[in-house]
Order: C-alpha cells, then structure tokens, then sequence
C-alpha cells in the first residue's frame, strides 16, 4: 500500500517535471522548412518558440481558448436577454435573467474555470503525448480530416452525454452533484457551465475522452483538430441554454440537431431530452415522449381555439396565452418529477412513466 509520504512525493516529482519540462524552442523544429507553411501554422510555430515549454504552451493556450470562446459566445446572448425585439423568439419569454441572476452565475462558472478546469487543462498535454496526439507539430491535417474527425467526436460525445446525463438524474447523484445545474428552470447562455465539480468532470470526460480514445486507437490526431471541436461544442452548449428559438436555428435547418429549443424543454420540464447535440437518441429510446407530446397538446389546442373561433387565424396574443397556460403546467409537473428523482427513484422519464 502506498503511504502518505510516498503518494506526495510522486505528486511532487510529478508537477515538479510537468512545470519545468524545458525544451531549446530551436529543437521542436530544427528539421522543418518554415516557408512551406500557412501563416497559422507559422503562428502555431512561433507560440511554442515564445513559450519554450509545449506542456506550459498548450496550457495557456487551451485555458485561454476555453475563456475566449464560453464568454465570447455568452455575451451576445446577454445583449439579446436586454432586448425586448427578441422576445417573440424566447422559449419562456416571461423568464429574463436578471443582473443578479447573471453576476451570480458568472461568479461559480469563474470559480470553477480556475479550481477544476485549469488544472485539468494543464495536465492535458502530458496526457495527450501519452495517447500519441500531436500538440506543438505542424503542418495541420487537412480540412476533409478534421471534418470527418469532429464529426465523430460529436457523435461519441453526444452518445456518452445522453447516458451520463440520465445517470445524474438518480435520486443521489441528482441531489448532491446534477441539481446545482436544474437551478435555472429557464436556462440562459451563461449556465450553460453552471454547475457541480464532479458534474463537468464526469460530462467532461465525453468530451476529451472520445477523442483521446481515437487517438489512442488511430494514432492520427492534431490538437487543433481537438480545440476546433470544443471551440464548436462550447458554442453548441451556450446555444442550447440560451432560451431562443429563431427561424434561422440550426435545428430548423438540420431536423437531427438537439437545439435550445429541445434542451429548455428538459430544464422546464424537468425530464426528457437527455441528449446534448442530436435528437436520435432520444427518439429511439423513447425519451423524448414527453416532449412530443407538448408540441403535439399546443398544436392540438391552438388549432382548438382556432376552430371555436370561427376557423378565423388565432392573433399572437391568443397564441401566446395558449402557449404560457401550458408552459406553467409542464413546469408544474416537472415540479413533482424532480421531488420523485430527489426521493431517490430513478426520475420517471427513465421508465416512461408520468411524474405524480
């Protein structure tokens, strides 16, 4: 059994050897020709030459990277919040984060983008020369490979979500990691990260694991393949937390994409629409039935005003008010469902059963 003395001195060694792995920058490249390169690949180059140390390189890089991009894609979404011309797209549109909601939210996201994340950032690269992914090399792979790759990144992804996510909705874990994140009944961008330690590190592991599977089992990943994919799936889950619905979402464009439009159901709801990306799992599993049949009762019950009226075309008013009567009842409902999954059963949606 290994004691305490001697776990703390390998994690000594360890962070001692990851903080200080110096390389001469002149050696990472002493055999490639500079001017066959792209200008990003010659700036991919030069960022390593500057650090001299890949492992602290590519830690700056993919923190920084990870800020960038969360806030980036958050802000605009706090603009439109501020916006009343948006309204007629907002999913619950008499739920707008306030201020207080915003500054409270960004405090834990900050909190722990610097205590869980960063950490584990840093440690990445080490990781990443373990599975065999190129970090610092250039040139990059070619487009038609880094399509087809992040495309299966989100299809593992997306498969391990929908299976961890459902396992987080079991009474225990539900109450000590997965409620945190149910805070919001109606999500916005900025809680999208909004929640438990162990909850972004077990829905993390979809996240890198699936490609430093394929790493391991190809041998044929860049970690630019590798930040294009999170930069993509960051932006998808700030989108699907956002509360907005437009004509132009993607979901609207591509019938299998997953969409705010999906997931704010599952935060109003309480249940359903596990999935994070797509759509598919939850059709074929039956997890969605919920959820189809609140689009299924709002149709139904607009198109019954519609007909008492005469046949005559329901105003935006009549069809609002048909729309929050029914919000409210779902919400209620979902009430009820996250007392049973806090009882410690497994949430009703899992058995296709009604909450009581």
């Amino acid at each position: 059994m290994i004691n305490a003395t001697t776990l703390s001195s390998t994690l000594t060694t360890f962070a001692t050897n990851l903080i200080h792995e110096e390389h001469d920058p002149s050696e990472l490249y002493s055999t490639l020709d500079f001017s066959s390169l792209s200008y990003l690949e010659k700036q991919w180059a030069a960022w390593y030459i500057f650090v001299g140390n890949p492992v602290l390189a590519t830690g700056l890089m993919s923190f920084l990277l990870h800020e960038f991009v969360y806030f980036g894609r958050c802000i605009p979404w706090m603009i439109i919040d501020r916006m009343p011309y948006f309204r007629k797209w907002k999913l619950q549109p008499g739920k707008i984060p306030t201020a207080k909601q915003e500054w409270e939210c960004t405090k834990l996201v900050l909190a722990t983008h610097f205590t869980v994340e960063l950490p584990q950032i840093f440690a990445f690269h080490p990781l990443a020369v373990a599975f065999g992914m190129a970090t610092y090399q250039v040139p990059f792979p070619t487009w038609q490979t880094m399509v087809m790759q992040i495309a299966l990144f989100f299809i593992m992804e997306d498969a391990w979500h929908y299976v961890a996510h459902q396992c987080l909705h079991y009474g225990p874990l539900y109450r000590k990691i997965h409620k945190l994140h149910h805070k919001y009944s109606a999500p916005f961008g900025l809680a999208a990260e909004y929640a438990h330690p162990l909850e972004i590190l077990i829905l993390g592991m979809g996240t890198v694991g699936g490609p430093l599977l394929y790493c391991y089992l190809t041998g044929n990943l860049h970690i630019v393949t590798m930040y294009t994919f999170i930069t993509l799936r960051l932006w998808q889950a700030v989108d699907a937390h956002s509360g907005y619905d437009f004509p132009w979402s993607l979901h609207n464009i591509v019938p299998f994409w997953s969409g705010a439009e999906h997931h704010d159901f599952h935060h109003m709801a309480f249940t359903n629409n596990y999935s994070t990306s797509f759509r598919y799992l939850d059709f074929i599993f039956g997890t969605d039935d919920k959820y189809r049949q609140y689009r299924e009762r709002a149709a139904a019950e607009k198109a019954k005003a519609s007909a008492a009226a005469g046949g005559v075309k329901l105003s935006k008013a009549q069809k609002v008010a048909i729309e929050q009567k029914l919000l409210e009842e779902t919400e209620r409902e979902g009430m009820l469902a996250e007392k049973k999954a806090e009882a410690g059963g497994w949430n009703s949606a899992l058995k296709g059963g009604k909450a009581q």
